[in-house]
């Protein structure tokens, strides 16, 4: 067997539970009759493994011969898959439904045409009451295939009605498939380049978004066809920069879910993403207290009773609530607080790391490399700036690589890392112009870094900064020039060099400021 098979069945044991494992366990005893017990050996030896090791395996498992491995680790994979769909079955919407339509189409081979009919139509019912259009589609299916052998009085009345209901569910599957295909080619464009860069960026993706939107009657709608929509609605708007319109959308999606909380159980990917990014929203419109109370929501996402919690929906969840808890440091300008954070949640991220996509793993570092830049640790900045930089695939968010570059150069500045600067200039700038992402902003700061030297007077130094703080502010009412500063809080760096306090300072003013201004409205 490939070793990549190897070290799946691996990660397939690793991720089960203490009930599922006894389950497994009980389900080969099972199909083997006892007879066999090579793949109950073979599943104990695996799972007491902290990494996967072939020769281990065949040292401590004298049962087990070389030329048998391969076939007994094909047959354990698919009987543990097996095990744990049986496990599920009850447990797993969609699976129920599976089965009772598996159920039908046995009864239907034996010419049990009534009792086949009675549970597709149970199927049916219960993917109709949890939106799941494929499996109401699969159920019709199935119902027509069988129509020829149930001839009755009102079999035309019955033909009509199947036809029709085929053609709507078709039609809503079409709408559905259009909204999420624009919405992952939307989300592929913001993982490689970020948000859009400026007006030629705008233009081009406005034209392609509207041509490309399906047309529909957002009233006409069912739940999941809405919740598609907001979630590709939020999507577009959070690329061009809208918070505002995208914090309406992301609180729409999750009202919706309120409004009908059996999708939290078949959505819960979906109801989970909608919190993430109304917090998305919140973070960047600097709404601390709305902030909080989503972060409260998306906590409590784990006790809701029967709530099923695989390994993907423990990953997400581990992966939203700690970013948004070091977001919550970022608006209360905490960046010592947050490094504290970093420190309890580490062995954690270290655990989940093979889990996380590469996206995340970027911001992830991002953030934390903000953290200790905000604490006025350079030198930890830099470790984390560099597992960013060293990363192979730059083509993944392409903005976070460039602002990294442009941090890196002003840590090693505060670290008067001089002999570095000059390398670390050529390259940034060799990188911003392979990459068509040299705009003002980073024109400026490389410039104002550049022309930086030792033998600089006080007075001198503290004029650039003033100068630089100038040209930076009147970047802030340009649109697509102001996207730079969601990256990253230079103003208050240079104000904090300018008045000769700690960056924490400057910015948990300004933070204490905006929570202030938003007591009104809660209280």
């Amino acid at each position: 067997m490939p070793r990549e098979r190897s070290d799946s069945l691996f990660q397939l044991i690793k991720s089960l539970n203490k009930n599922e494992k006894r389950y497994v366990k009980l389900f080969i005893s099972r199909v083997n009759g006892g007879k066999d017990k090579k793949n109950l050996l073979l599943f104990d030896l695996i799972n007491r493994q902290e990494e996967f090791d072939e020769d281990e395996i065949l040292r401590k498992g004298k049962e087990i011969k070389e030329q048998q491995l391969s076939n007994l680790k094909a047959e354990l994979y698919r009987q543990v898959l097996q095990s744990i769909r049986l496990f599920h079955t009850n447990n797993i919407v969609d699976l129920e439904i599976r089965q009772s339509i598996d159920f039908a189409q046995i009864l239907f081979d034996r010419c049990m045409y009534k009792d086949g009919l009675k549970l597709l139509q149970k199927a049916k019912k219960m993917a109709r009451s949890h939106d799941n259009l494929e499996l109401i589609l699969e159920t019709i299916k199935l119902e027509k295939s069988v129509m020829s052998q149930t001839i009755d009085s009102e079999n035309q009345k019955r033909v009509s009605k199947i036809i029709q209901e085929a053609s709507q569910i078709n039609n809503k599957i079409n709408l559905i498939n259009q909204i999420s295909n624009l919405s992952d080619r939307l989300n592929a464009l913001y993982k490689k380049v970020g948000f859009i860069r400026d007006q030629r960026d705008f233009n081009t993706f406005e034209k392609y978004f509207y041509r490309s939107l399906p047309p529909h009657k957002e009233e006409d709608l069912s739940v999941l066809e809405k919740i598609y929509l907001y979630n590709l609605y939020i999507g577009y708007y959070f690329f061009i920069q809208d918070f505002e319109n995208g914090c309406l959308y992301a609180r729409q999606m999750v009202e919706l879910f309120d409004q009908h909380p059996s999708f939290i159980h078949s959505r819960t990917d979906f109801y989970i993403q909608g919190i993430n990014k109304l917090l998305i929203a919140q973070f960047k419109l600097s709404r601390y207290y709305e902030f909080v109370a989503t972060s409260q929501k998306l906590q409590e996402v784990s006790m809701i009773p029967s709530l099923r919690l695989n390994e993907d929906i423990k990953a997400r969840l581990f992966k939203y609530i700690n970013l948004h808890e070091i977001n919550r440091y970022f608006l209360l300008g905490d960046f010592e607080g947050g490094i504290q954070k970093i420190s309890q949640i580490e062995q954690g991220l270290e655990k989940f790391i093979d889990r996380l996509d590469k996206h995340s793993t970027i911001i992830f570092y991002y953030k934390i490399a903000c953290l200790y830049f905000g604490a006025s640790d350079f030198k930890n900045t830099n470790v984390w700036l560099q597992k960013i930089i060293n990363m192979p695939n730059v083509d993944l968010r392409q903005d976070i690589h460039s602002f990294a570059r442009i941090m890196l150069l002003i840590s090693h500045y505060e670290l008067e890392n001089i002999d570095l600067i000059d390398y670390y200039m050529r390259s940034t700038y060799r990188f911003l112009a392979k990459k068509h992402d040299l705009r003002l902003f980073q024109t400026y700061i490389l410039k104002f870094i550049k022309d930086l030297n030792k033998g600089i007077t006080e007075d001198k130094l503290i004029s650039k900064f003033r100068k630089l703080r100038t040209q930076l502010l009147s970047l802030t009412n340009k649109s697509y020039e102001r996207r730079a500063f969601i990256y990253f809080d230079i103003i208050s760096w240079l104000e904090s060099k300018i008045e000769k306090r700690s960056i924490q300072e400057i910015i948990r003013e300004k933070a204490t400021r905006k929570i202030q201004q938003q007591l009104p409205e809660v209280a």
